[in-house]
């Protein structure tokens, strides 16, 4: 594969700018998690059931904030939103560390409303200076940096908790969320492109483009974080089960590695696939994953087939997205993806961690492909009911991946 349509993305005018900016912003927002359960967990001393109803509030409060926050960018502009958004995480984070627990909660829950929307802006704003022929390797290129910013975000959080303690770090985390969105308002990325912009901008409604089939699309997006927070903590499972605790690090890392390699291959083919393929793939090959046990070269060795297709099916929801929802609505509809997300990883983590208790983590593996290939076929029957592709035809790939 050439690595010359890269270099003709790159070229685009606010590309380069546009996804440096996303990686870095991603960093701090991707930290907030782990700062909040060690802070909670071990600098309160108040273990991690307590620590878990934190990160539950501030995961909720996101949930119900990413859609709400794309709404208010469709109608009103990116930077207002940024505004408000910037300030509250700057409030929060910079005086979480001396909250008392009772309050820490529910501060969590309203810093998770007012989001910093970096992942949902960051998407809107490419689907706006990308043209469609191109926005599958501009998303599979977005899906890699946000692999890299989760691969970073939380190893940091954790060295900054251990080394500086919770307070420092937190302190920390408010000054990258703020620099985070300084920067954006101060870039002002276009959210509808040159074209869209000529056309009059109207509400488009709800029910015009939140179809069964974007529903569908919506589902199979948490059916992928619900396979891949699965697949992580029974790859967790398995190695402290065996004695390897002291490889996870490199495990995950060679995984994510996995990740990368199946996006820039994605990003580069003439075709694309339909997300249903692509996640129904993933969790076929997950199932088996846990019979390798034993060694952890045997297990990192058989997530690769199901690793190569974690960027390419994340894109492609994306991609989805961006294709079949209106500009005047693509900031909720990529904000309702960001809920999607969420969701599939908060559910995916209690059942996982049962089933890794109850039975061992290799039916944890089982589990998370098995309900990453149920929900394909459950989103199948609404598929063909999915919403007109906005502004552009969909591509035959698509159609004909999406028809088997």
């Amino acid at each position: 594969m050439a690595i010359e349509p890269y270099r003709r993305l790159f070229r685009l005018p606010g590309v380069r700018t546009l996804l440096l900016v996303g990686l870095l912003a991603r960093v701090p927002a991707t930290a907030t998690g782990m700062a909040l359960t060690l802070h909670v967990a071990h600098g309160m001393g108040l273990g991690f059931g307590r620590a878990g109803l934190v990160t539950m509030a501030s995961t909720i409060g996101m949930a119900v904030g990413s859609p709400l926050s794309g709404r208010l960018v469709d109608r009103h502009g990116l930077r207002p939103v940024l505004v408000v958004t910037t300030g509250a995480q700057a409030a929060f984070w910079s005086c979480a560390w001396a909250l008392p627990f009772p309050v820490l909660v529910g501060a969590a829950a309203v810093a998770g409303l007012l989001v910093l929307p970096v992942f949902g802006v960051i998407r809107q704003c490419l689907a706006a200076v990308v043209p469609p022929e191109q926005r599958r390797m501009g998303f599979s290129l977005d899906s890699m940096l946000v692999e890299i910013s989760y691969m970073t975000g939380p190893a940091l959080a954790v060295a900054g908790v251990t080394m500086l303690g919770g307070g420092p770090t937190m302190m920390i985390i408010a000054v990258g969320l703020t620099g985070s969105g300084l920067t954006l308002i101060l870039l002002d990325p276009p959210i509808r492109s040159a074209e869209e912009l000529d056309e009059p901008v109207a509400r488009v409604p709800r029910r015009r483009w939140l179809t069964p089939g974007m529903v569908a699309l919506l589902g199979t997006a948490a059916a992928a974080t619900f396979v891949l927070t699965a697949t992580e903590l029974a790859l967790v499972g398995t190695m402290e089960h065996t004695g390897q605790t002291a490889w996870i690090g490199l495990a995950v890392a060679i995984w994510c590695l996995y990740s990368l390699l199946g996006g820039f291959v994605y990003g580069g083919l003439s075709r694309g696939f339909s997300p249903l393929l692509l996640i129904g793939l993933m969790g076929a090959l997950t199932v088996p994953v846990g019979l390798a046990g034993g060694d952890w070269r045997w297990l990192v060795l058989a997530l690769l087939p199901a690793g190569l297709l974690c960027a390419p099916a994340l894109s492609s929801t994306v991609e989805g997205v961006s294709r079949w929802v209106p500009s005047g609505a693509r900031g909720e509809a990529m904000g309702l993806h960001g809920t999607a997300l969420l969701i599939g990883g908060a559910a995916s983590a209690p059942v996982a961690g049962a089933i890794i208790d109850a039975h061992g983590a290799t039916w944890a593996f089982v589990m998370a492909g098995l309900v990453g290939v149920f929900m394909v076929v459950l989103a199948l029957p609404f598929w063909r009911r999915r919403p007109g592709v906005a502004g552009a035809v969909m591509e035959p790939s698509l159609e004909s991946a999406a028809a088997h």
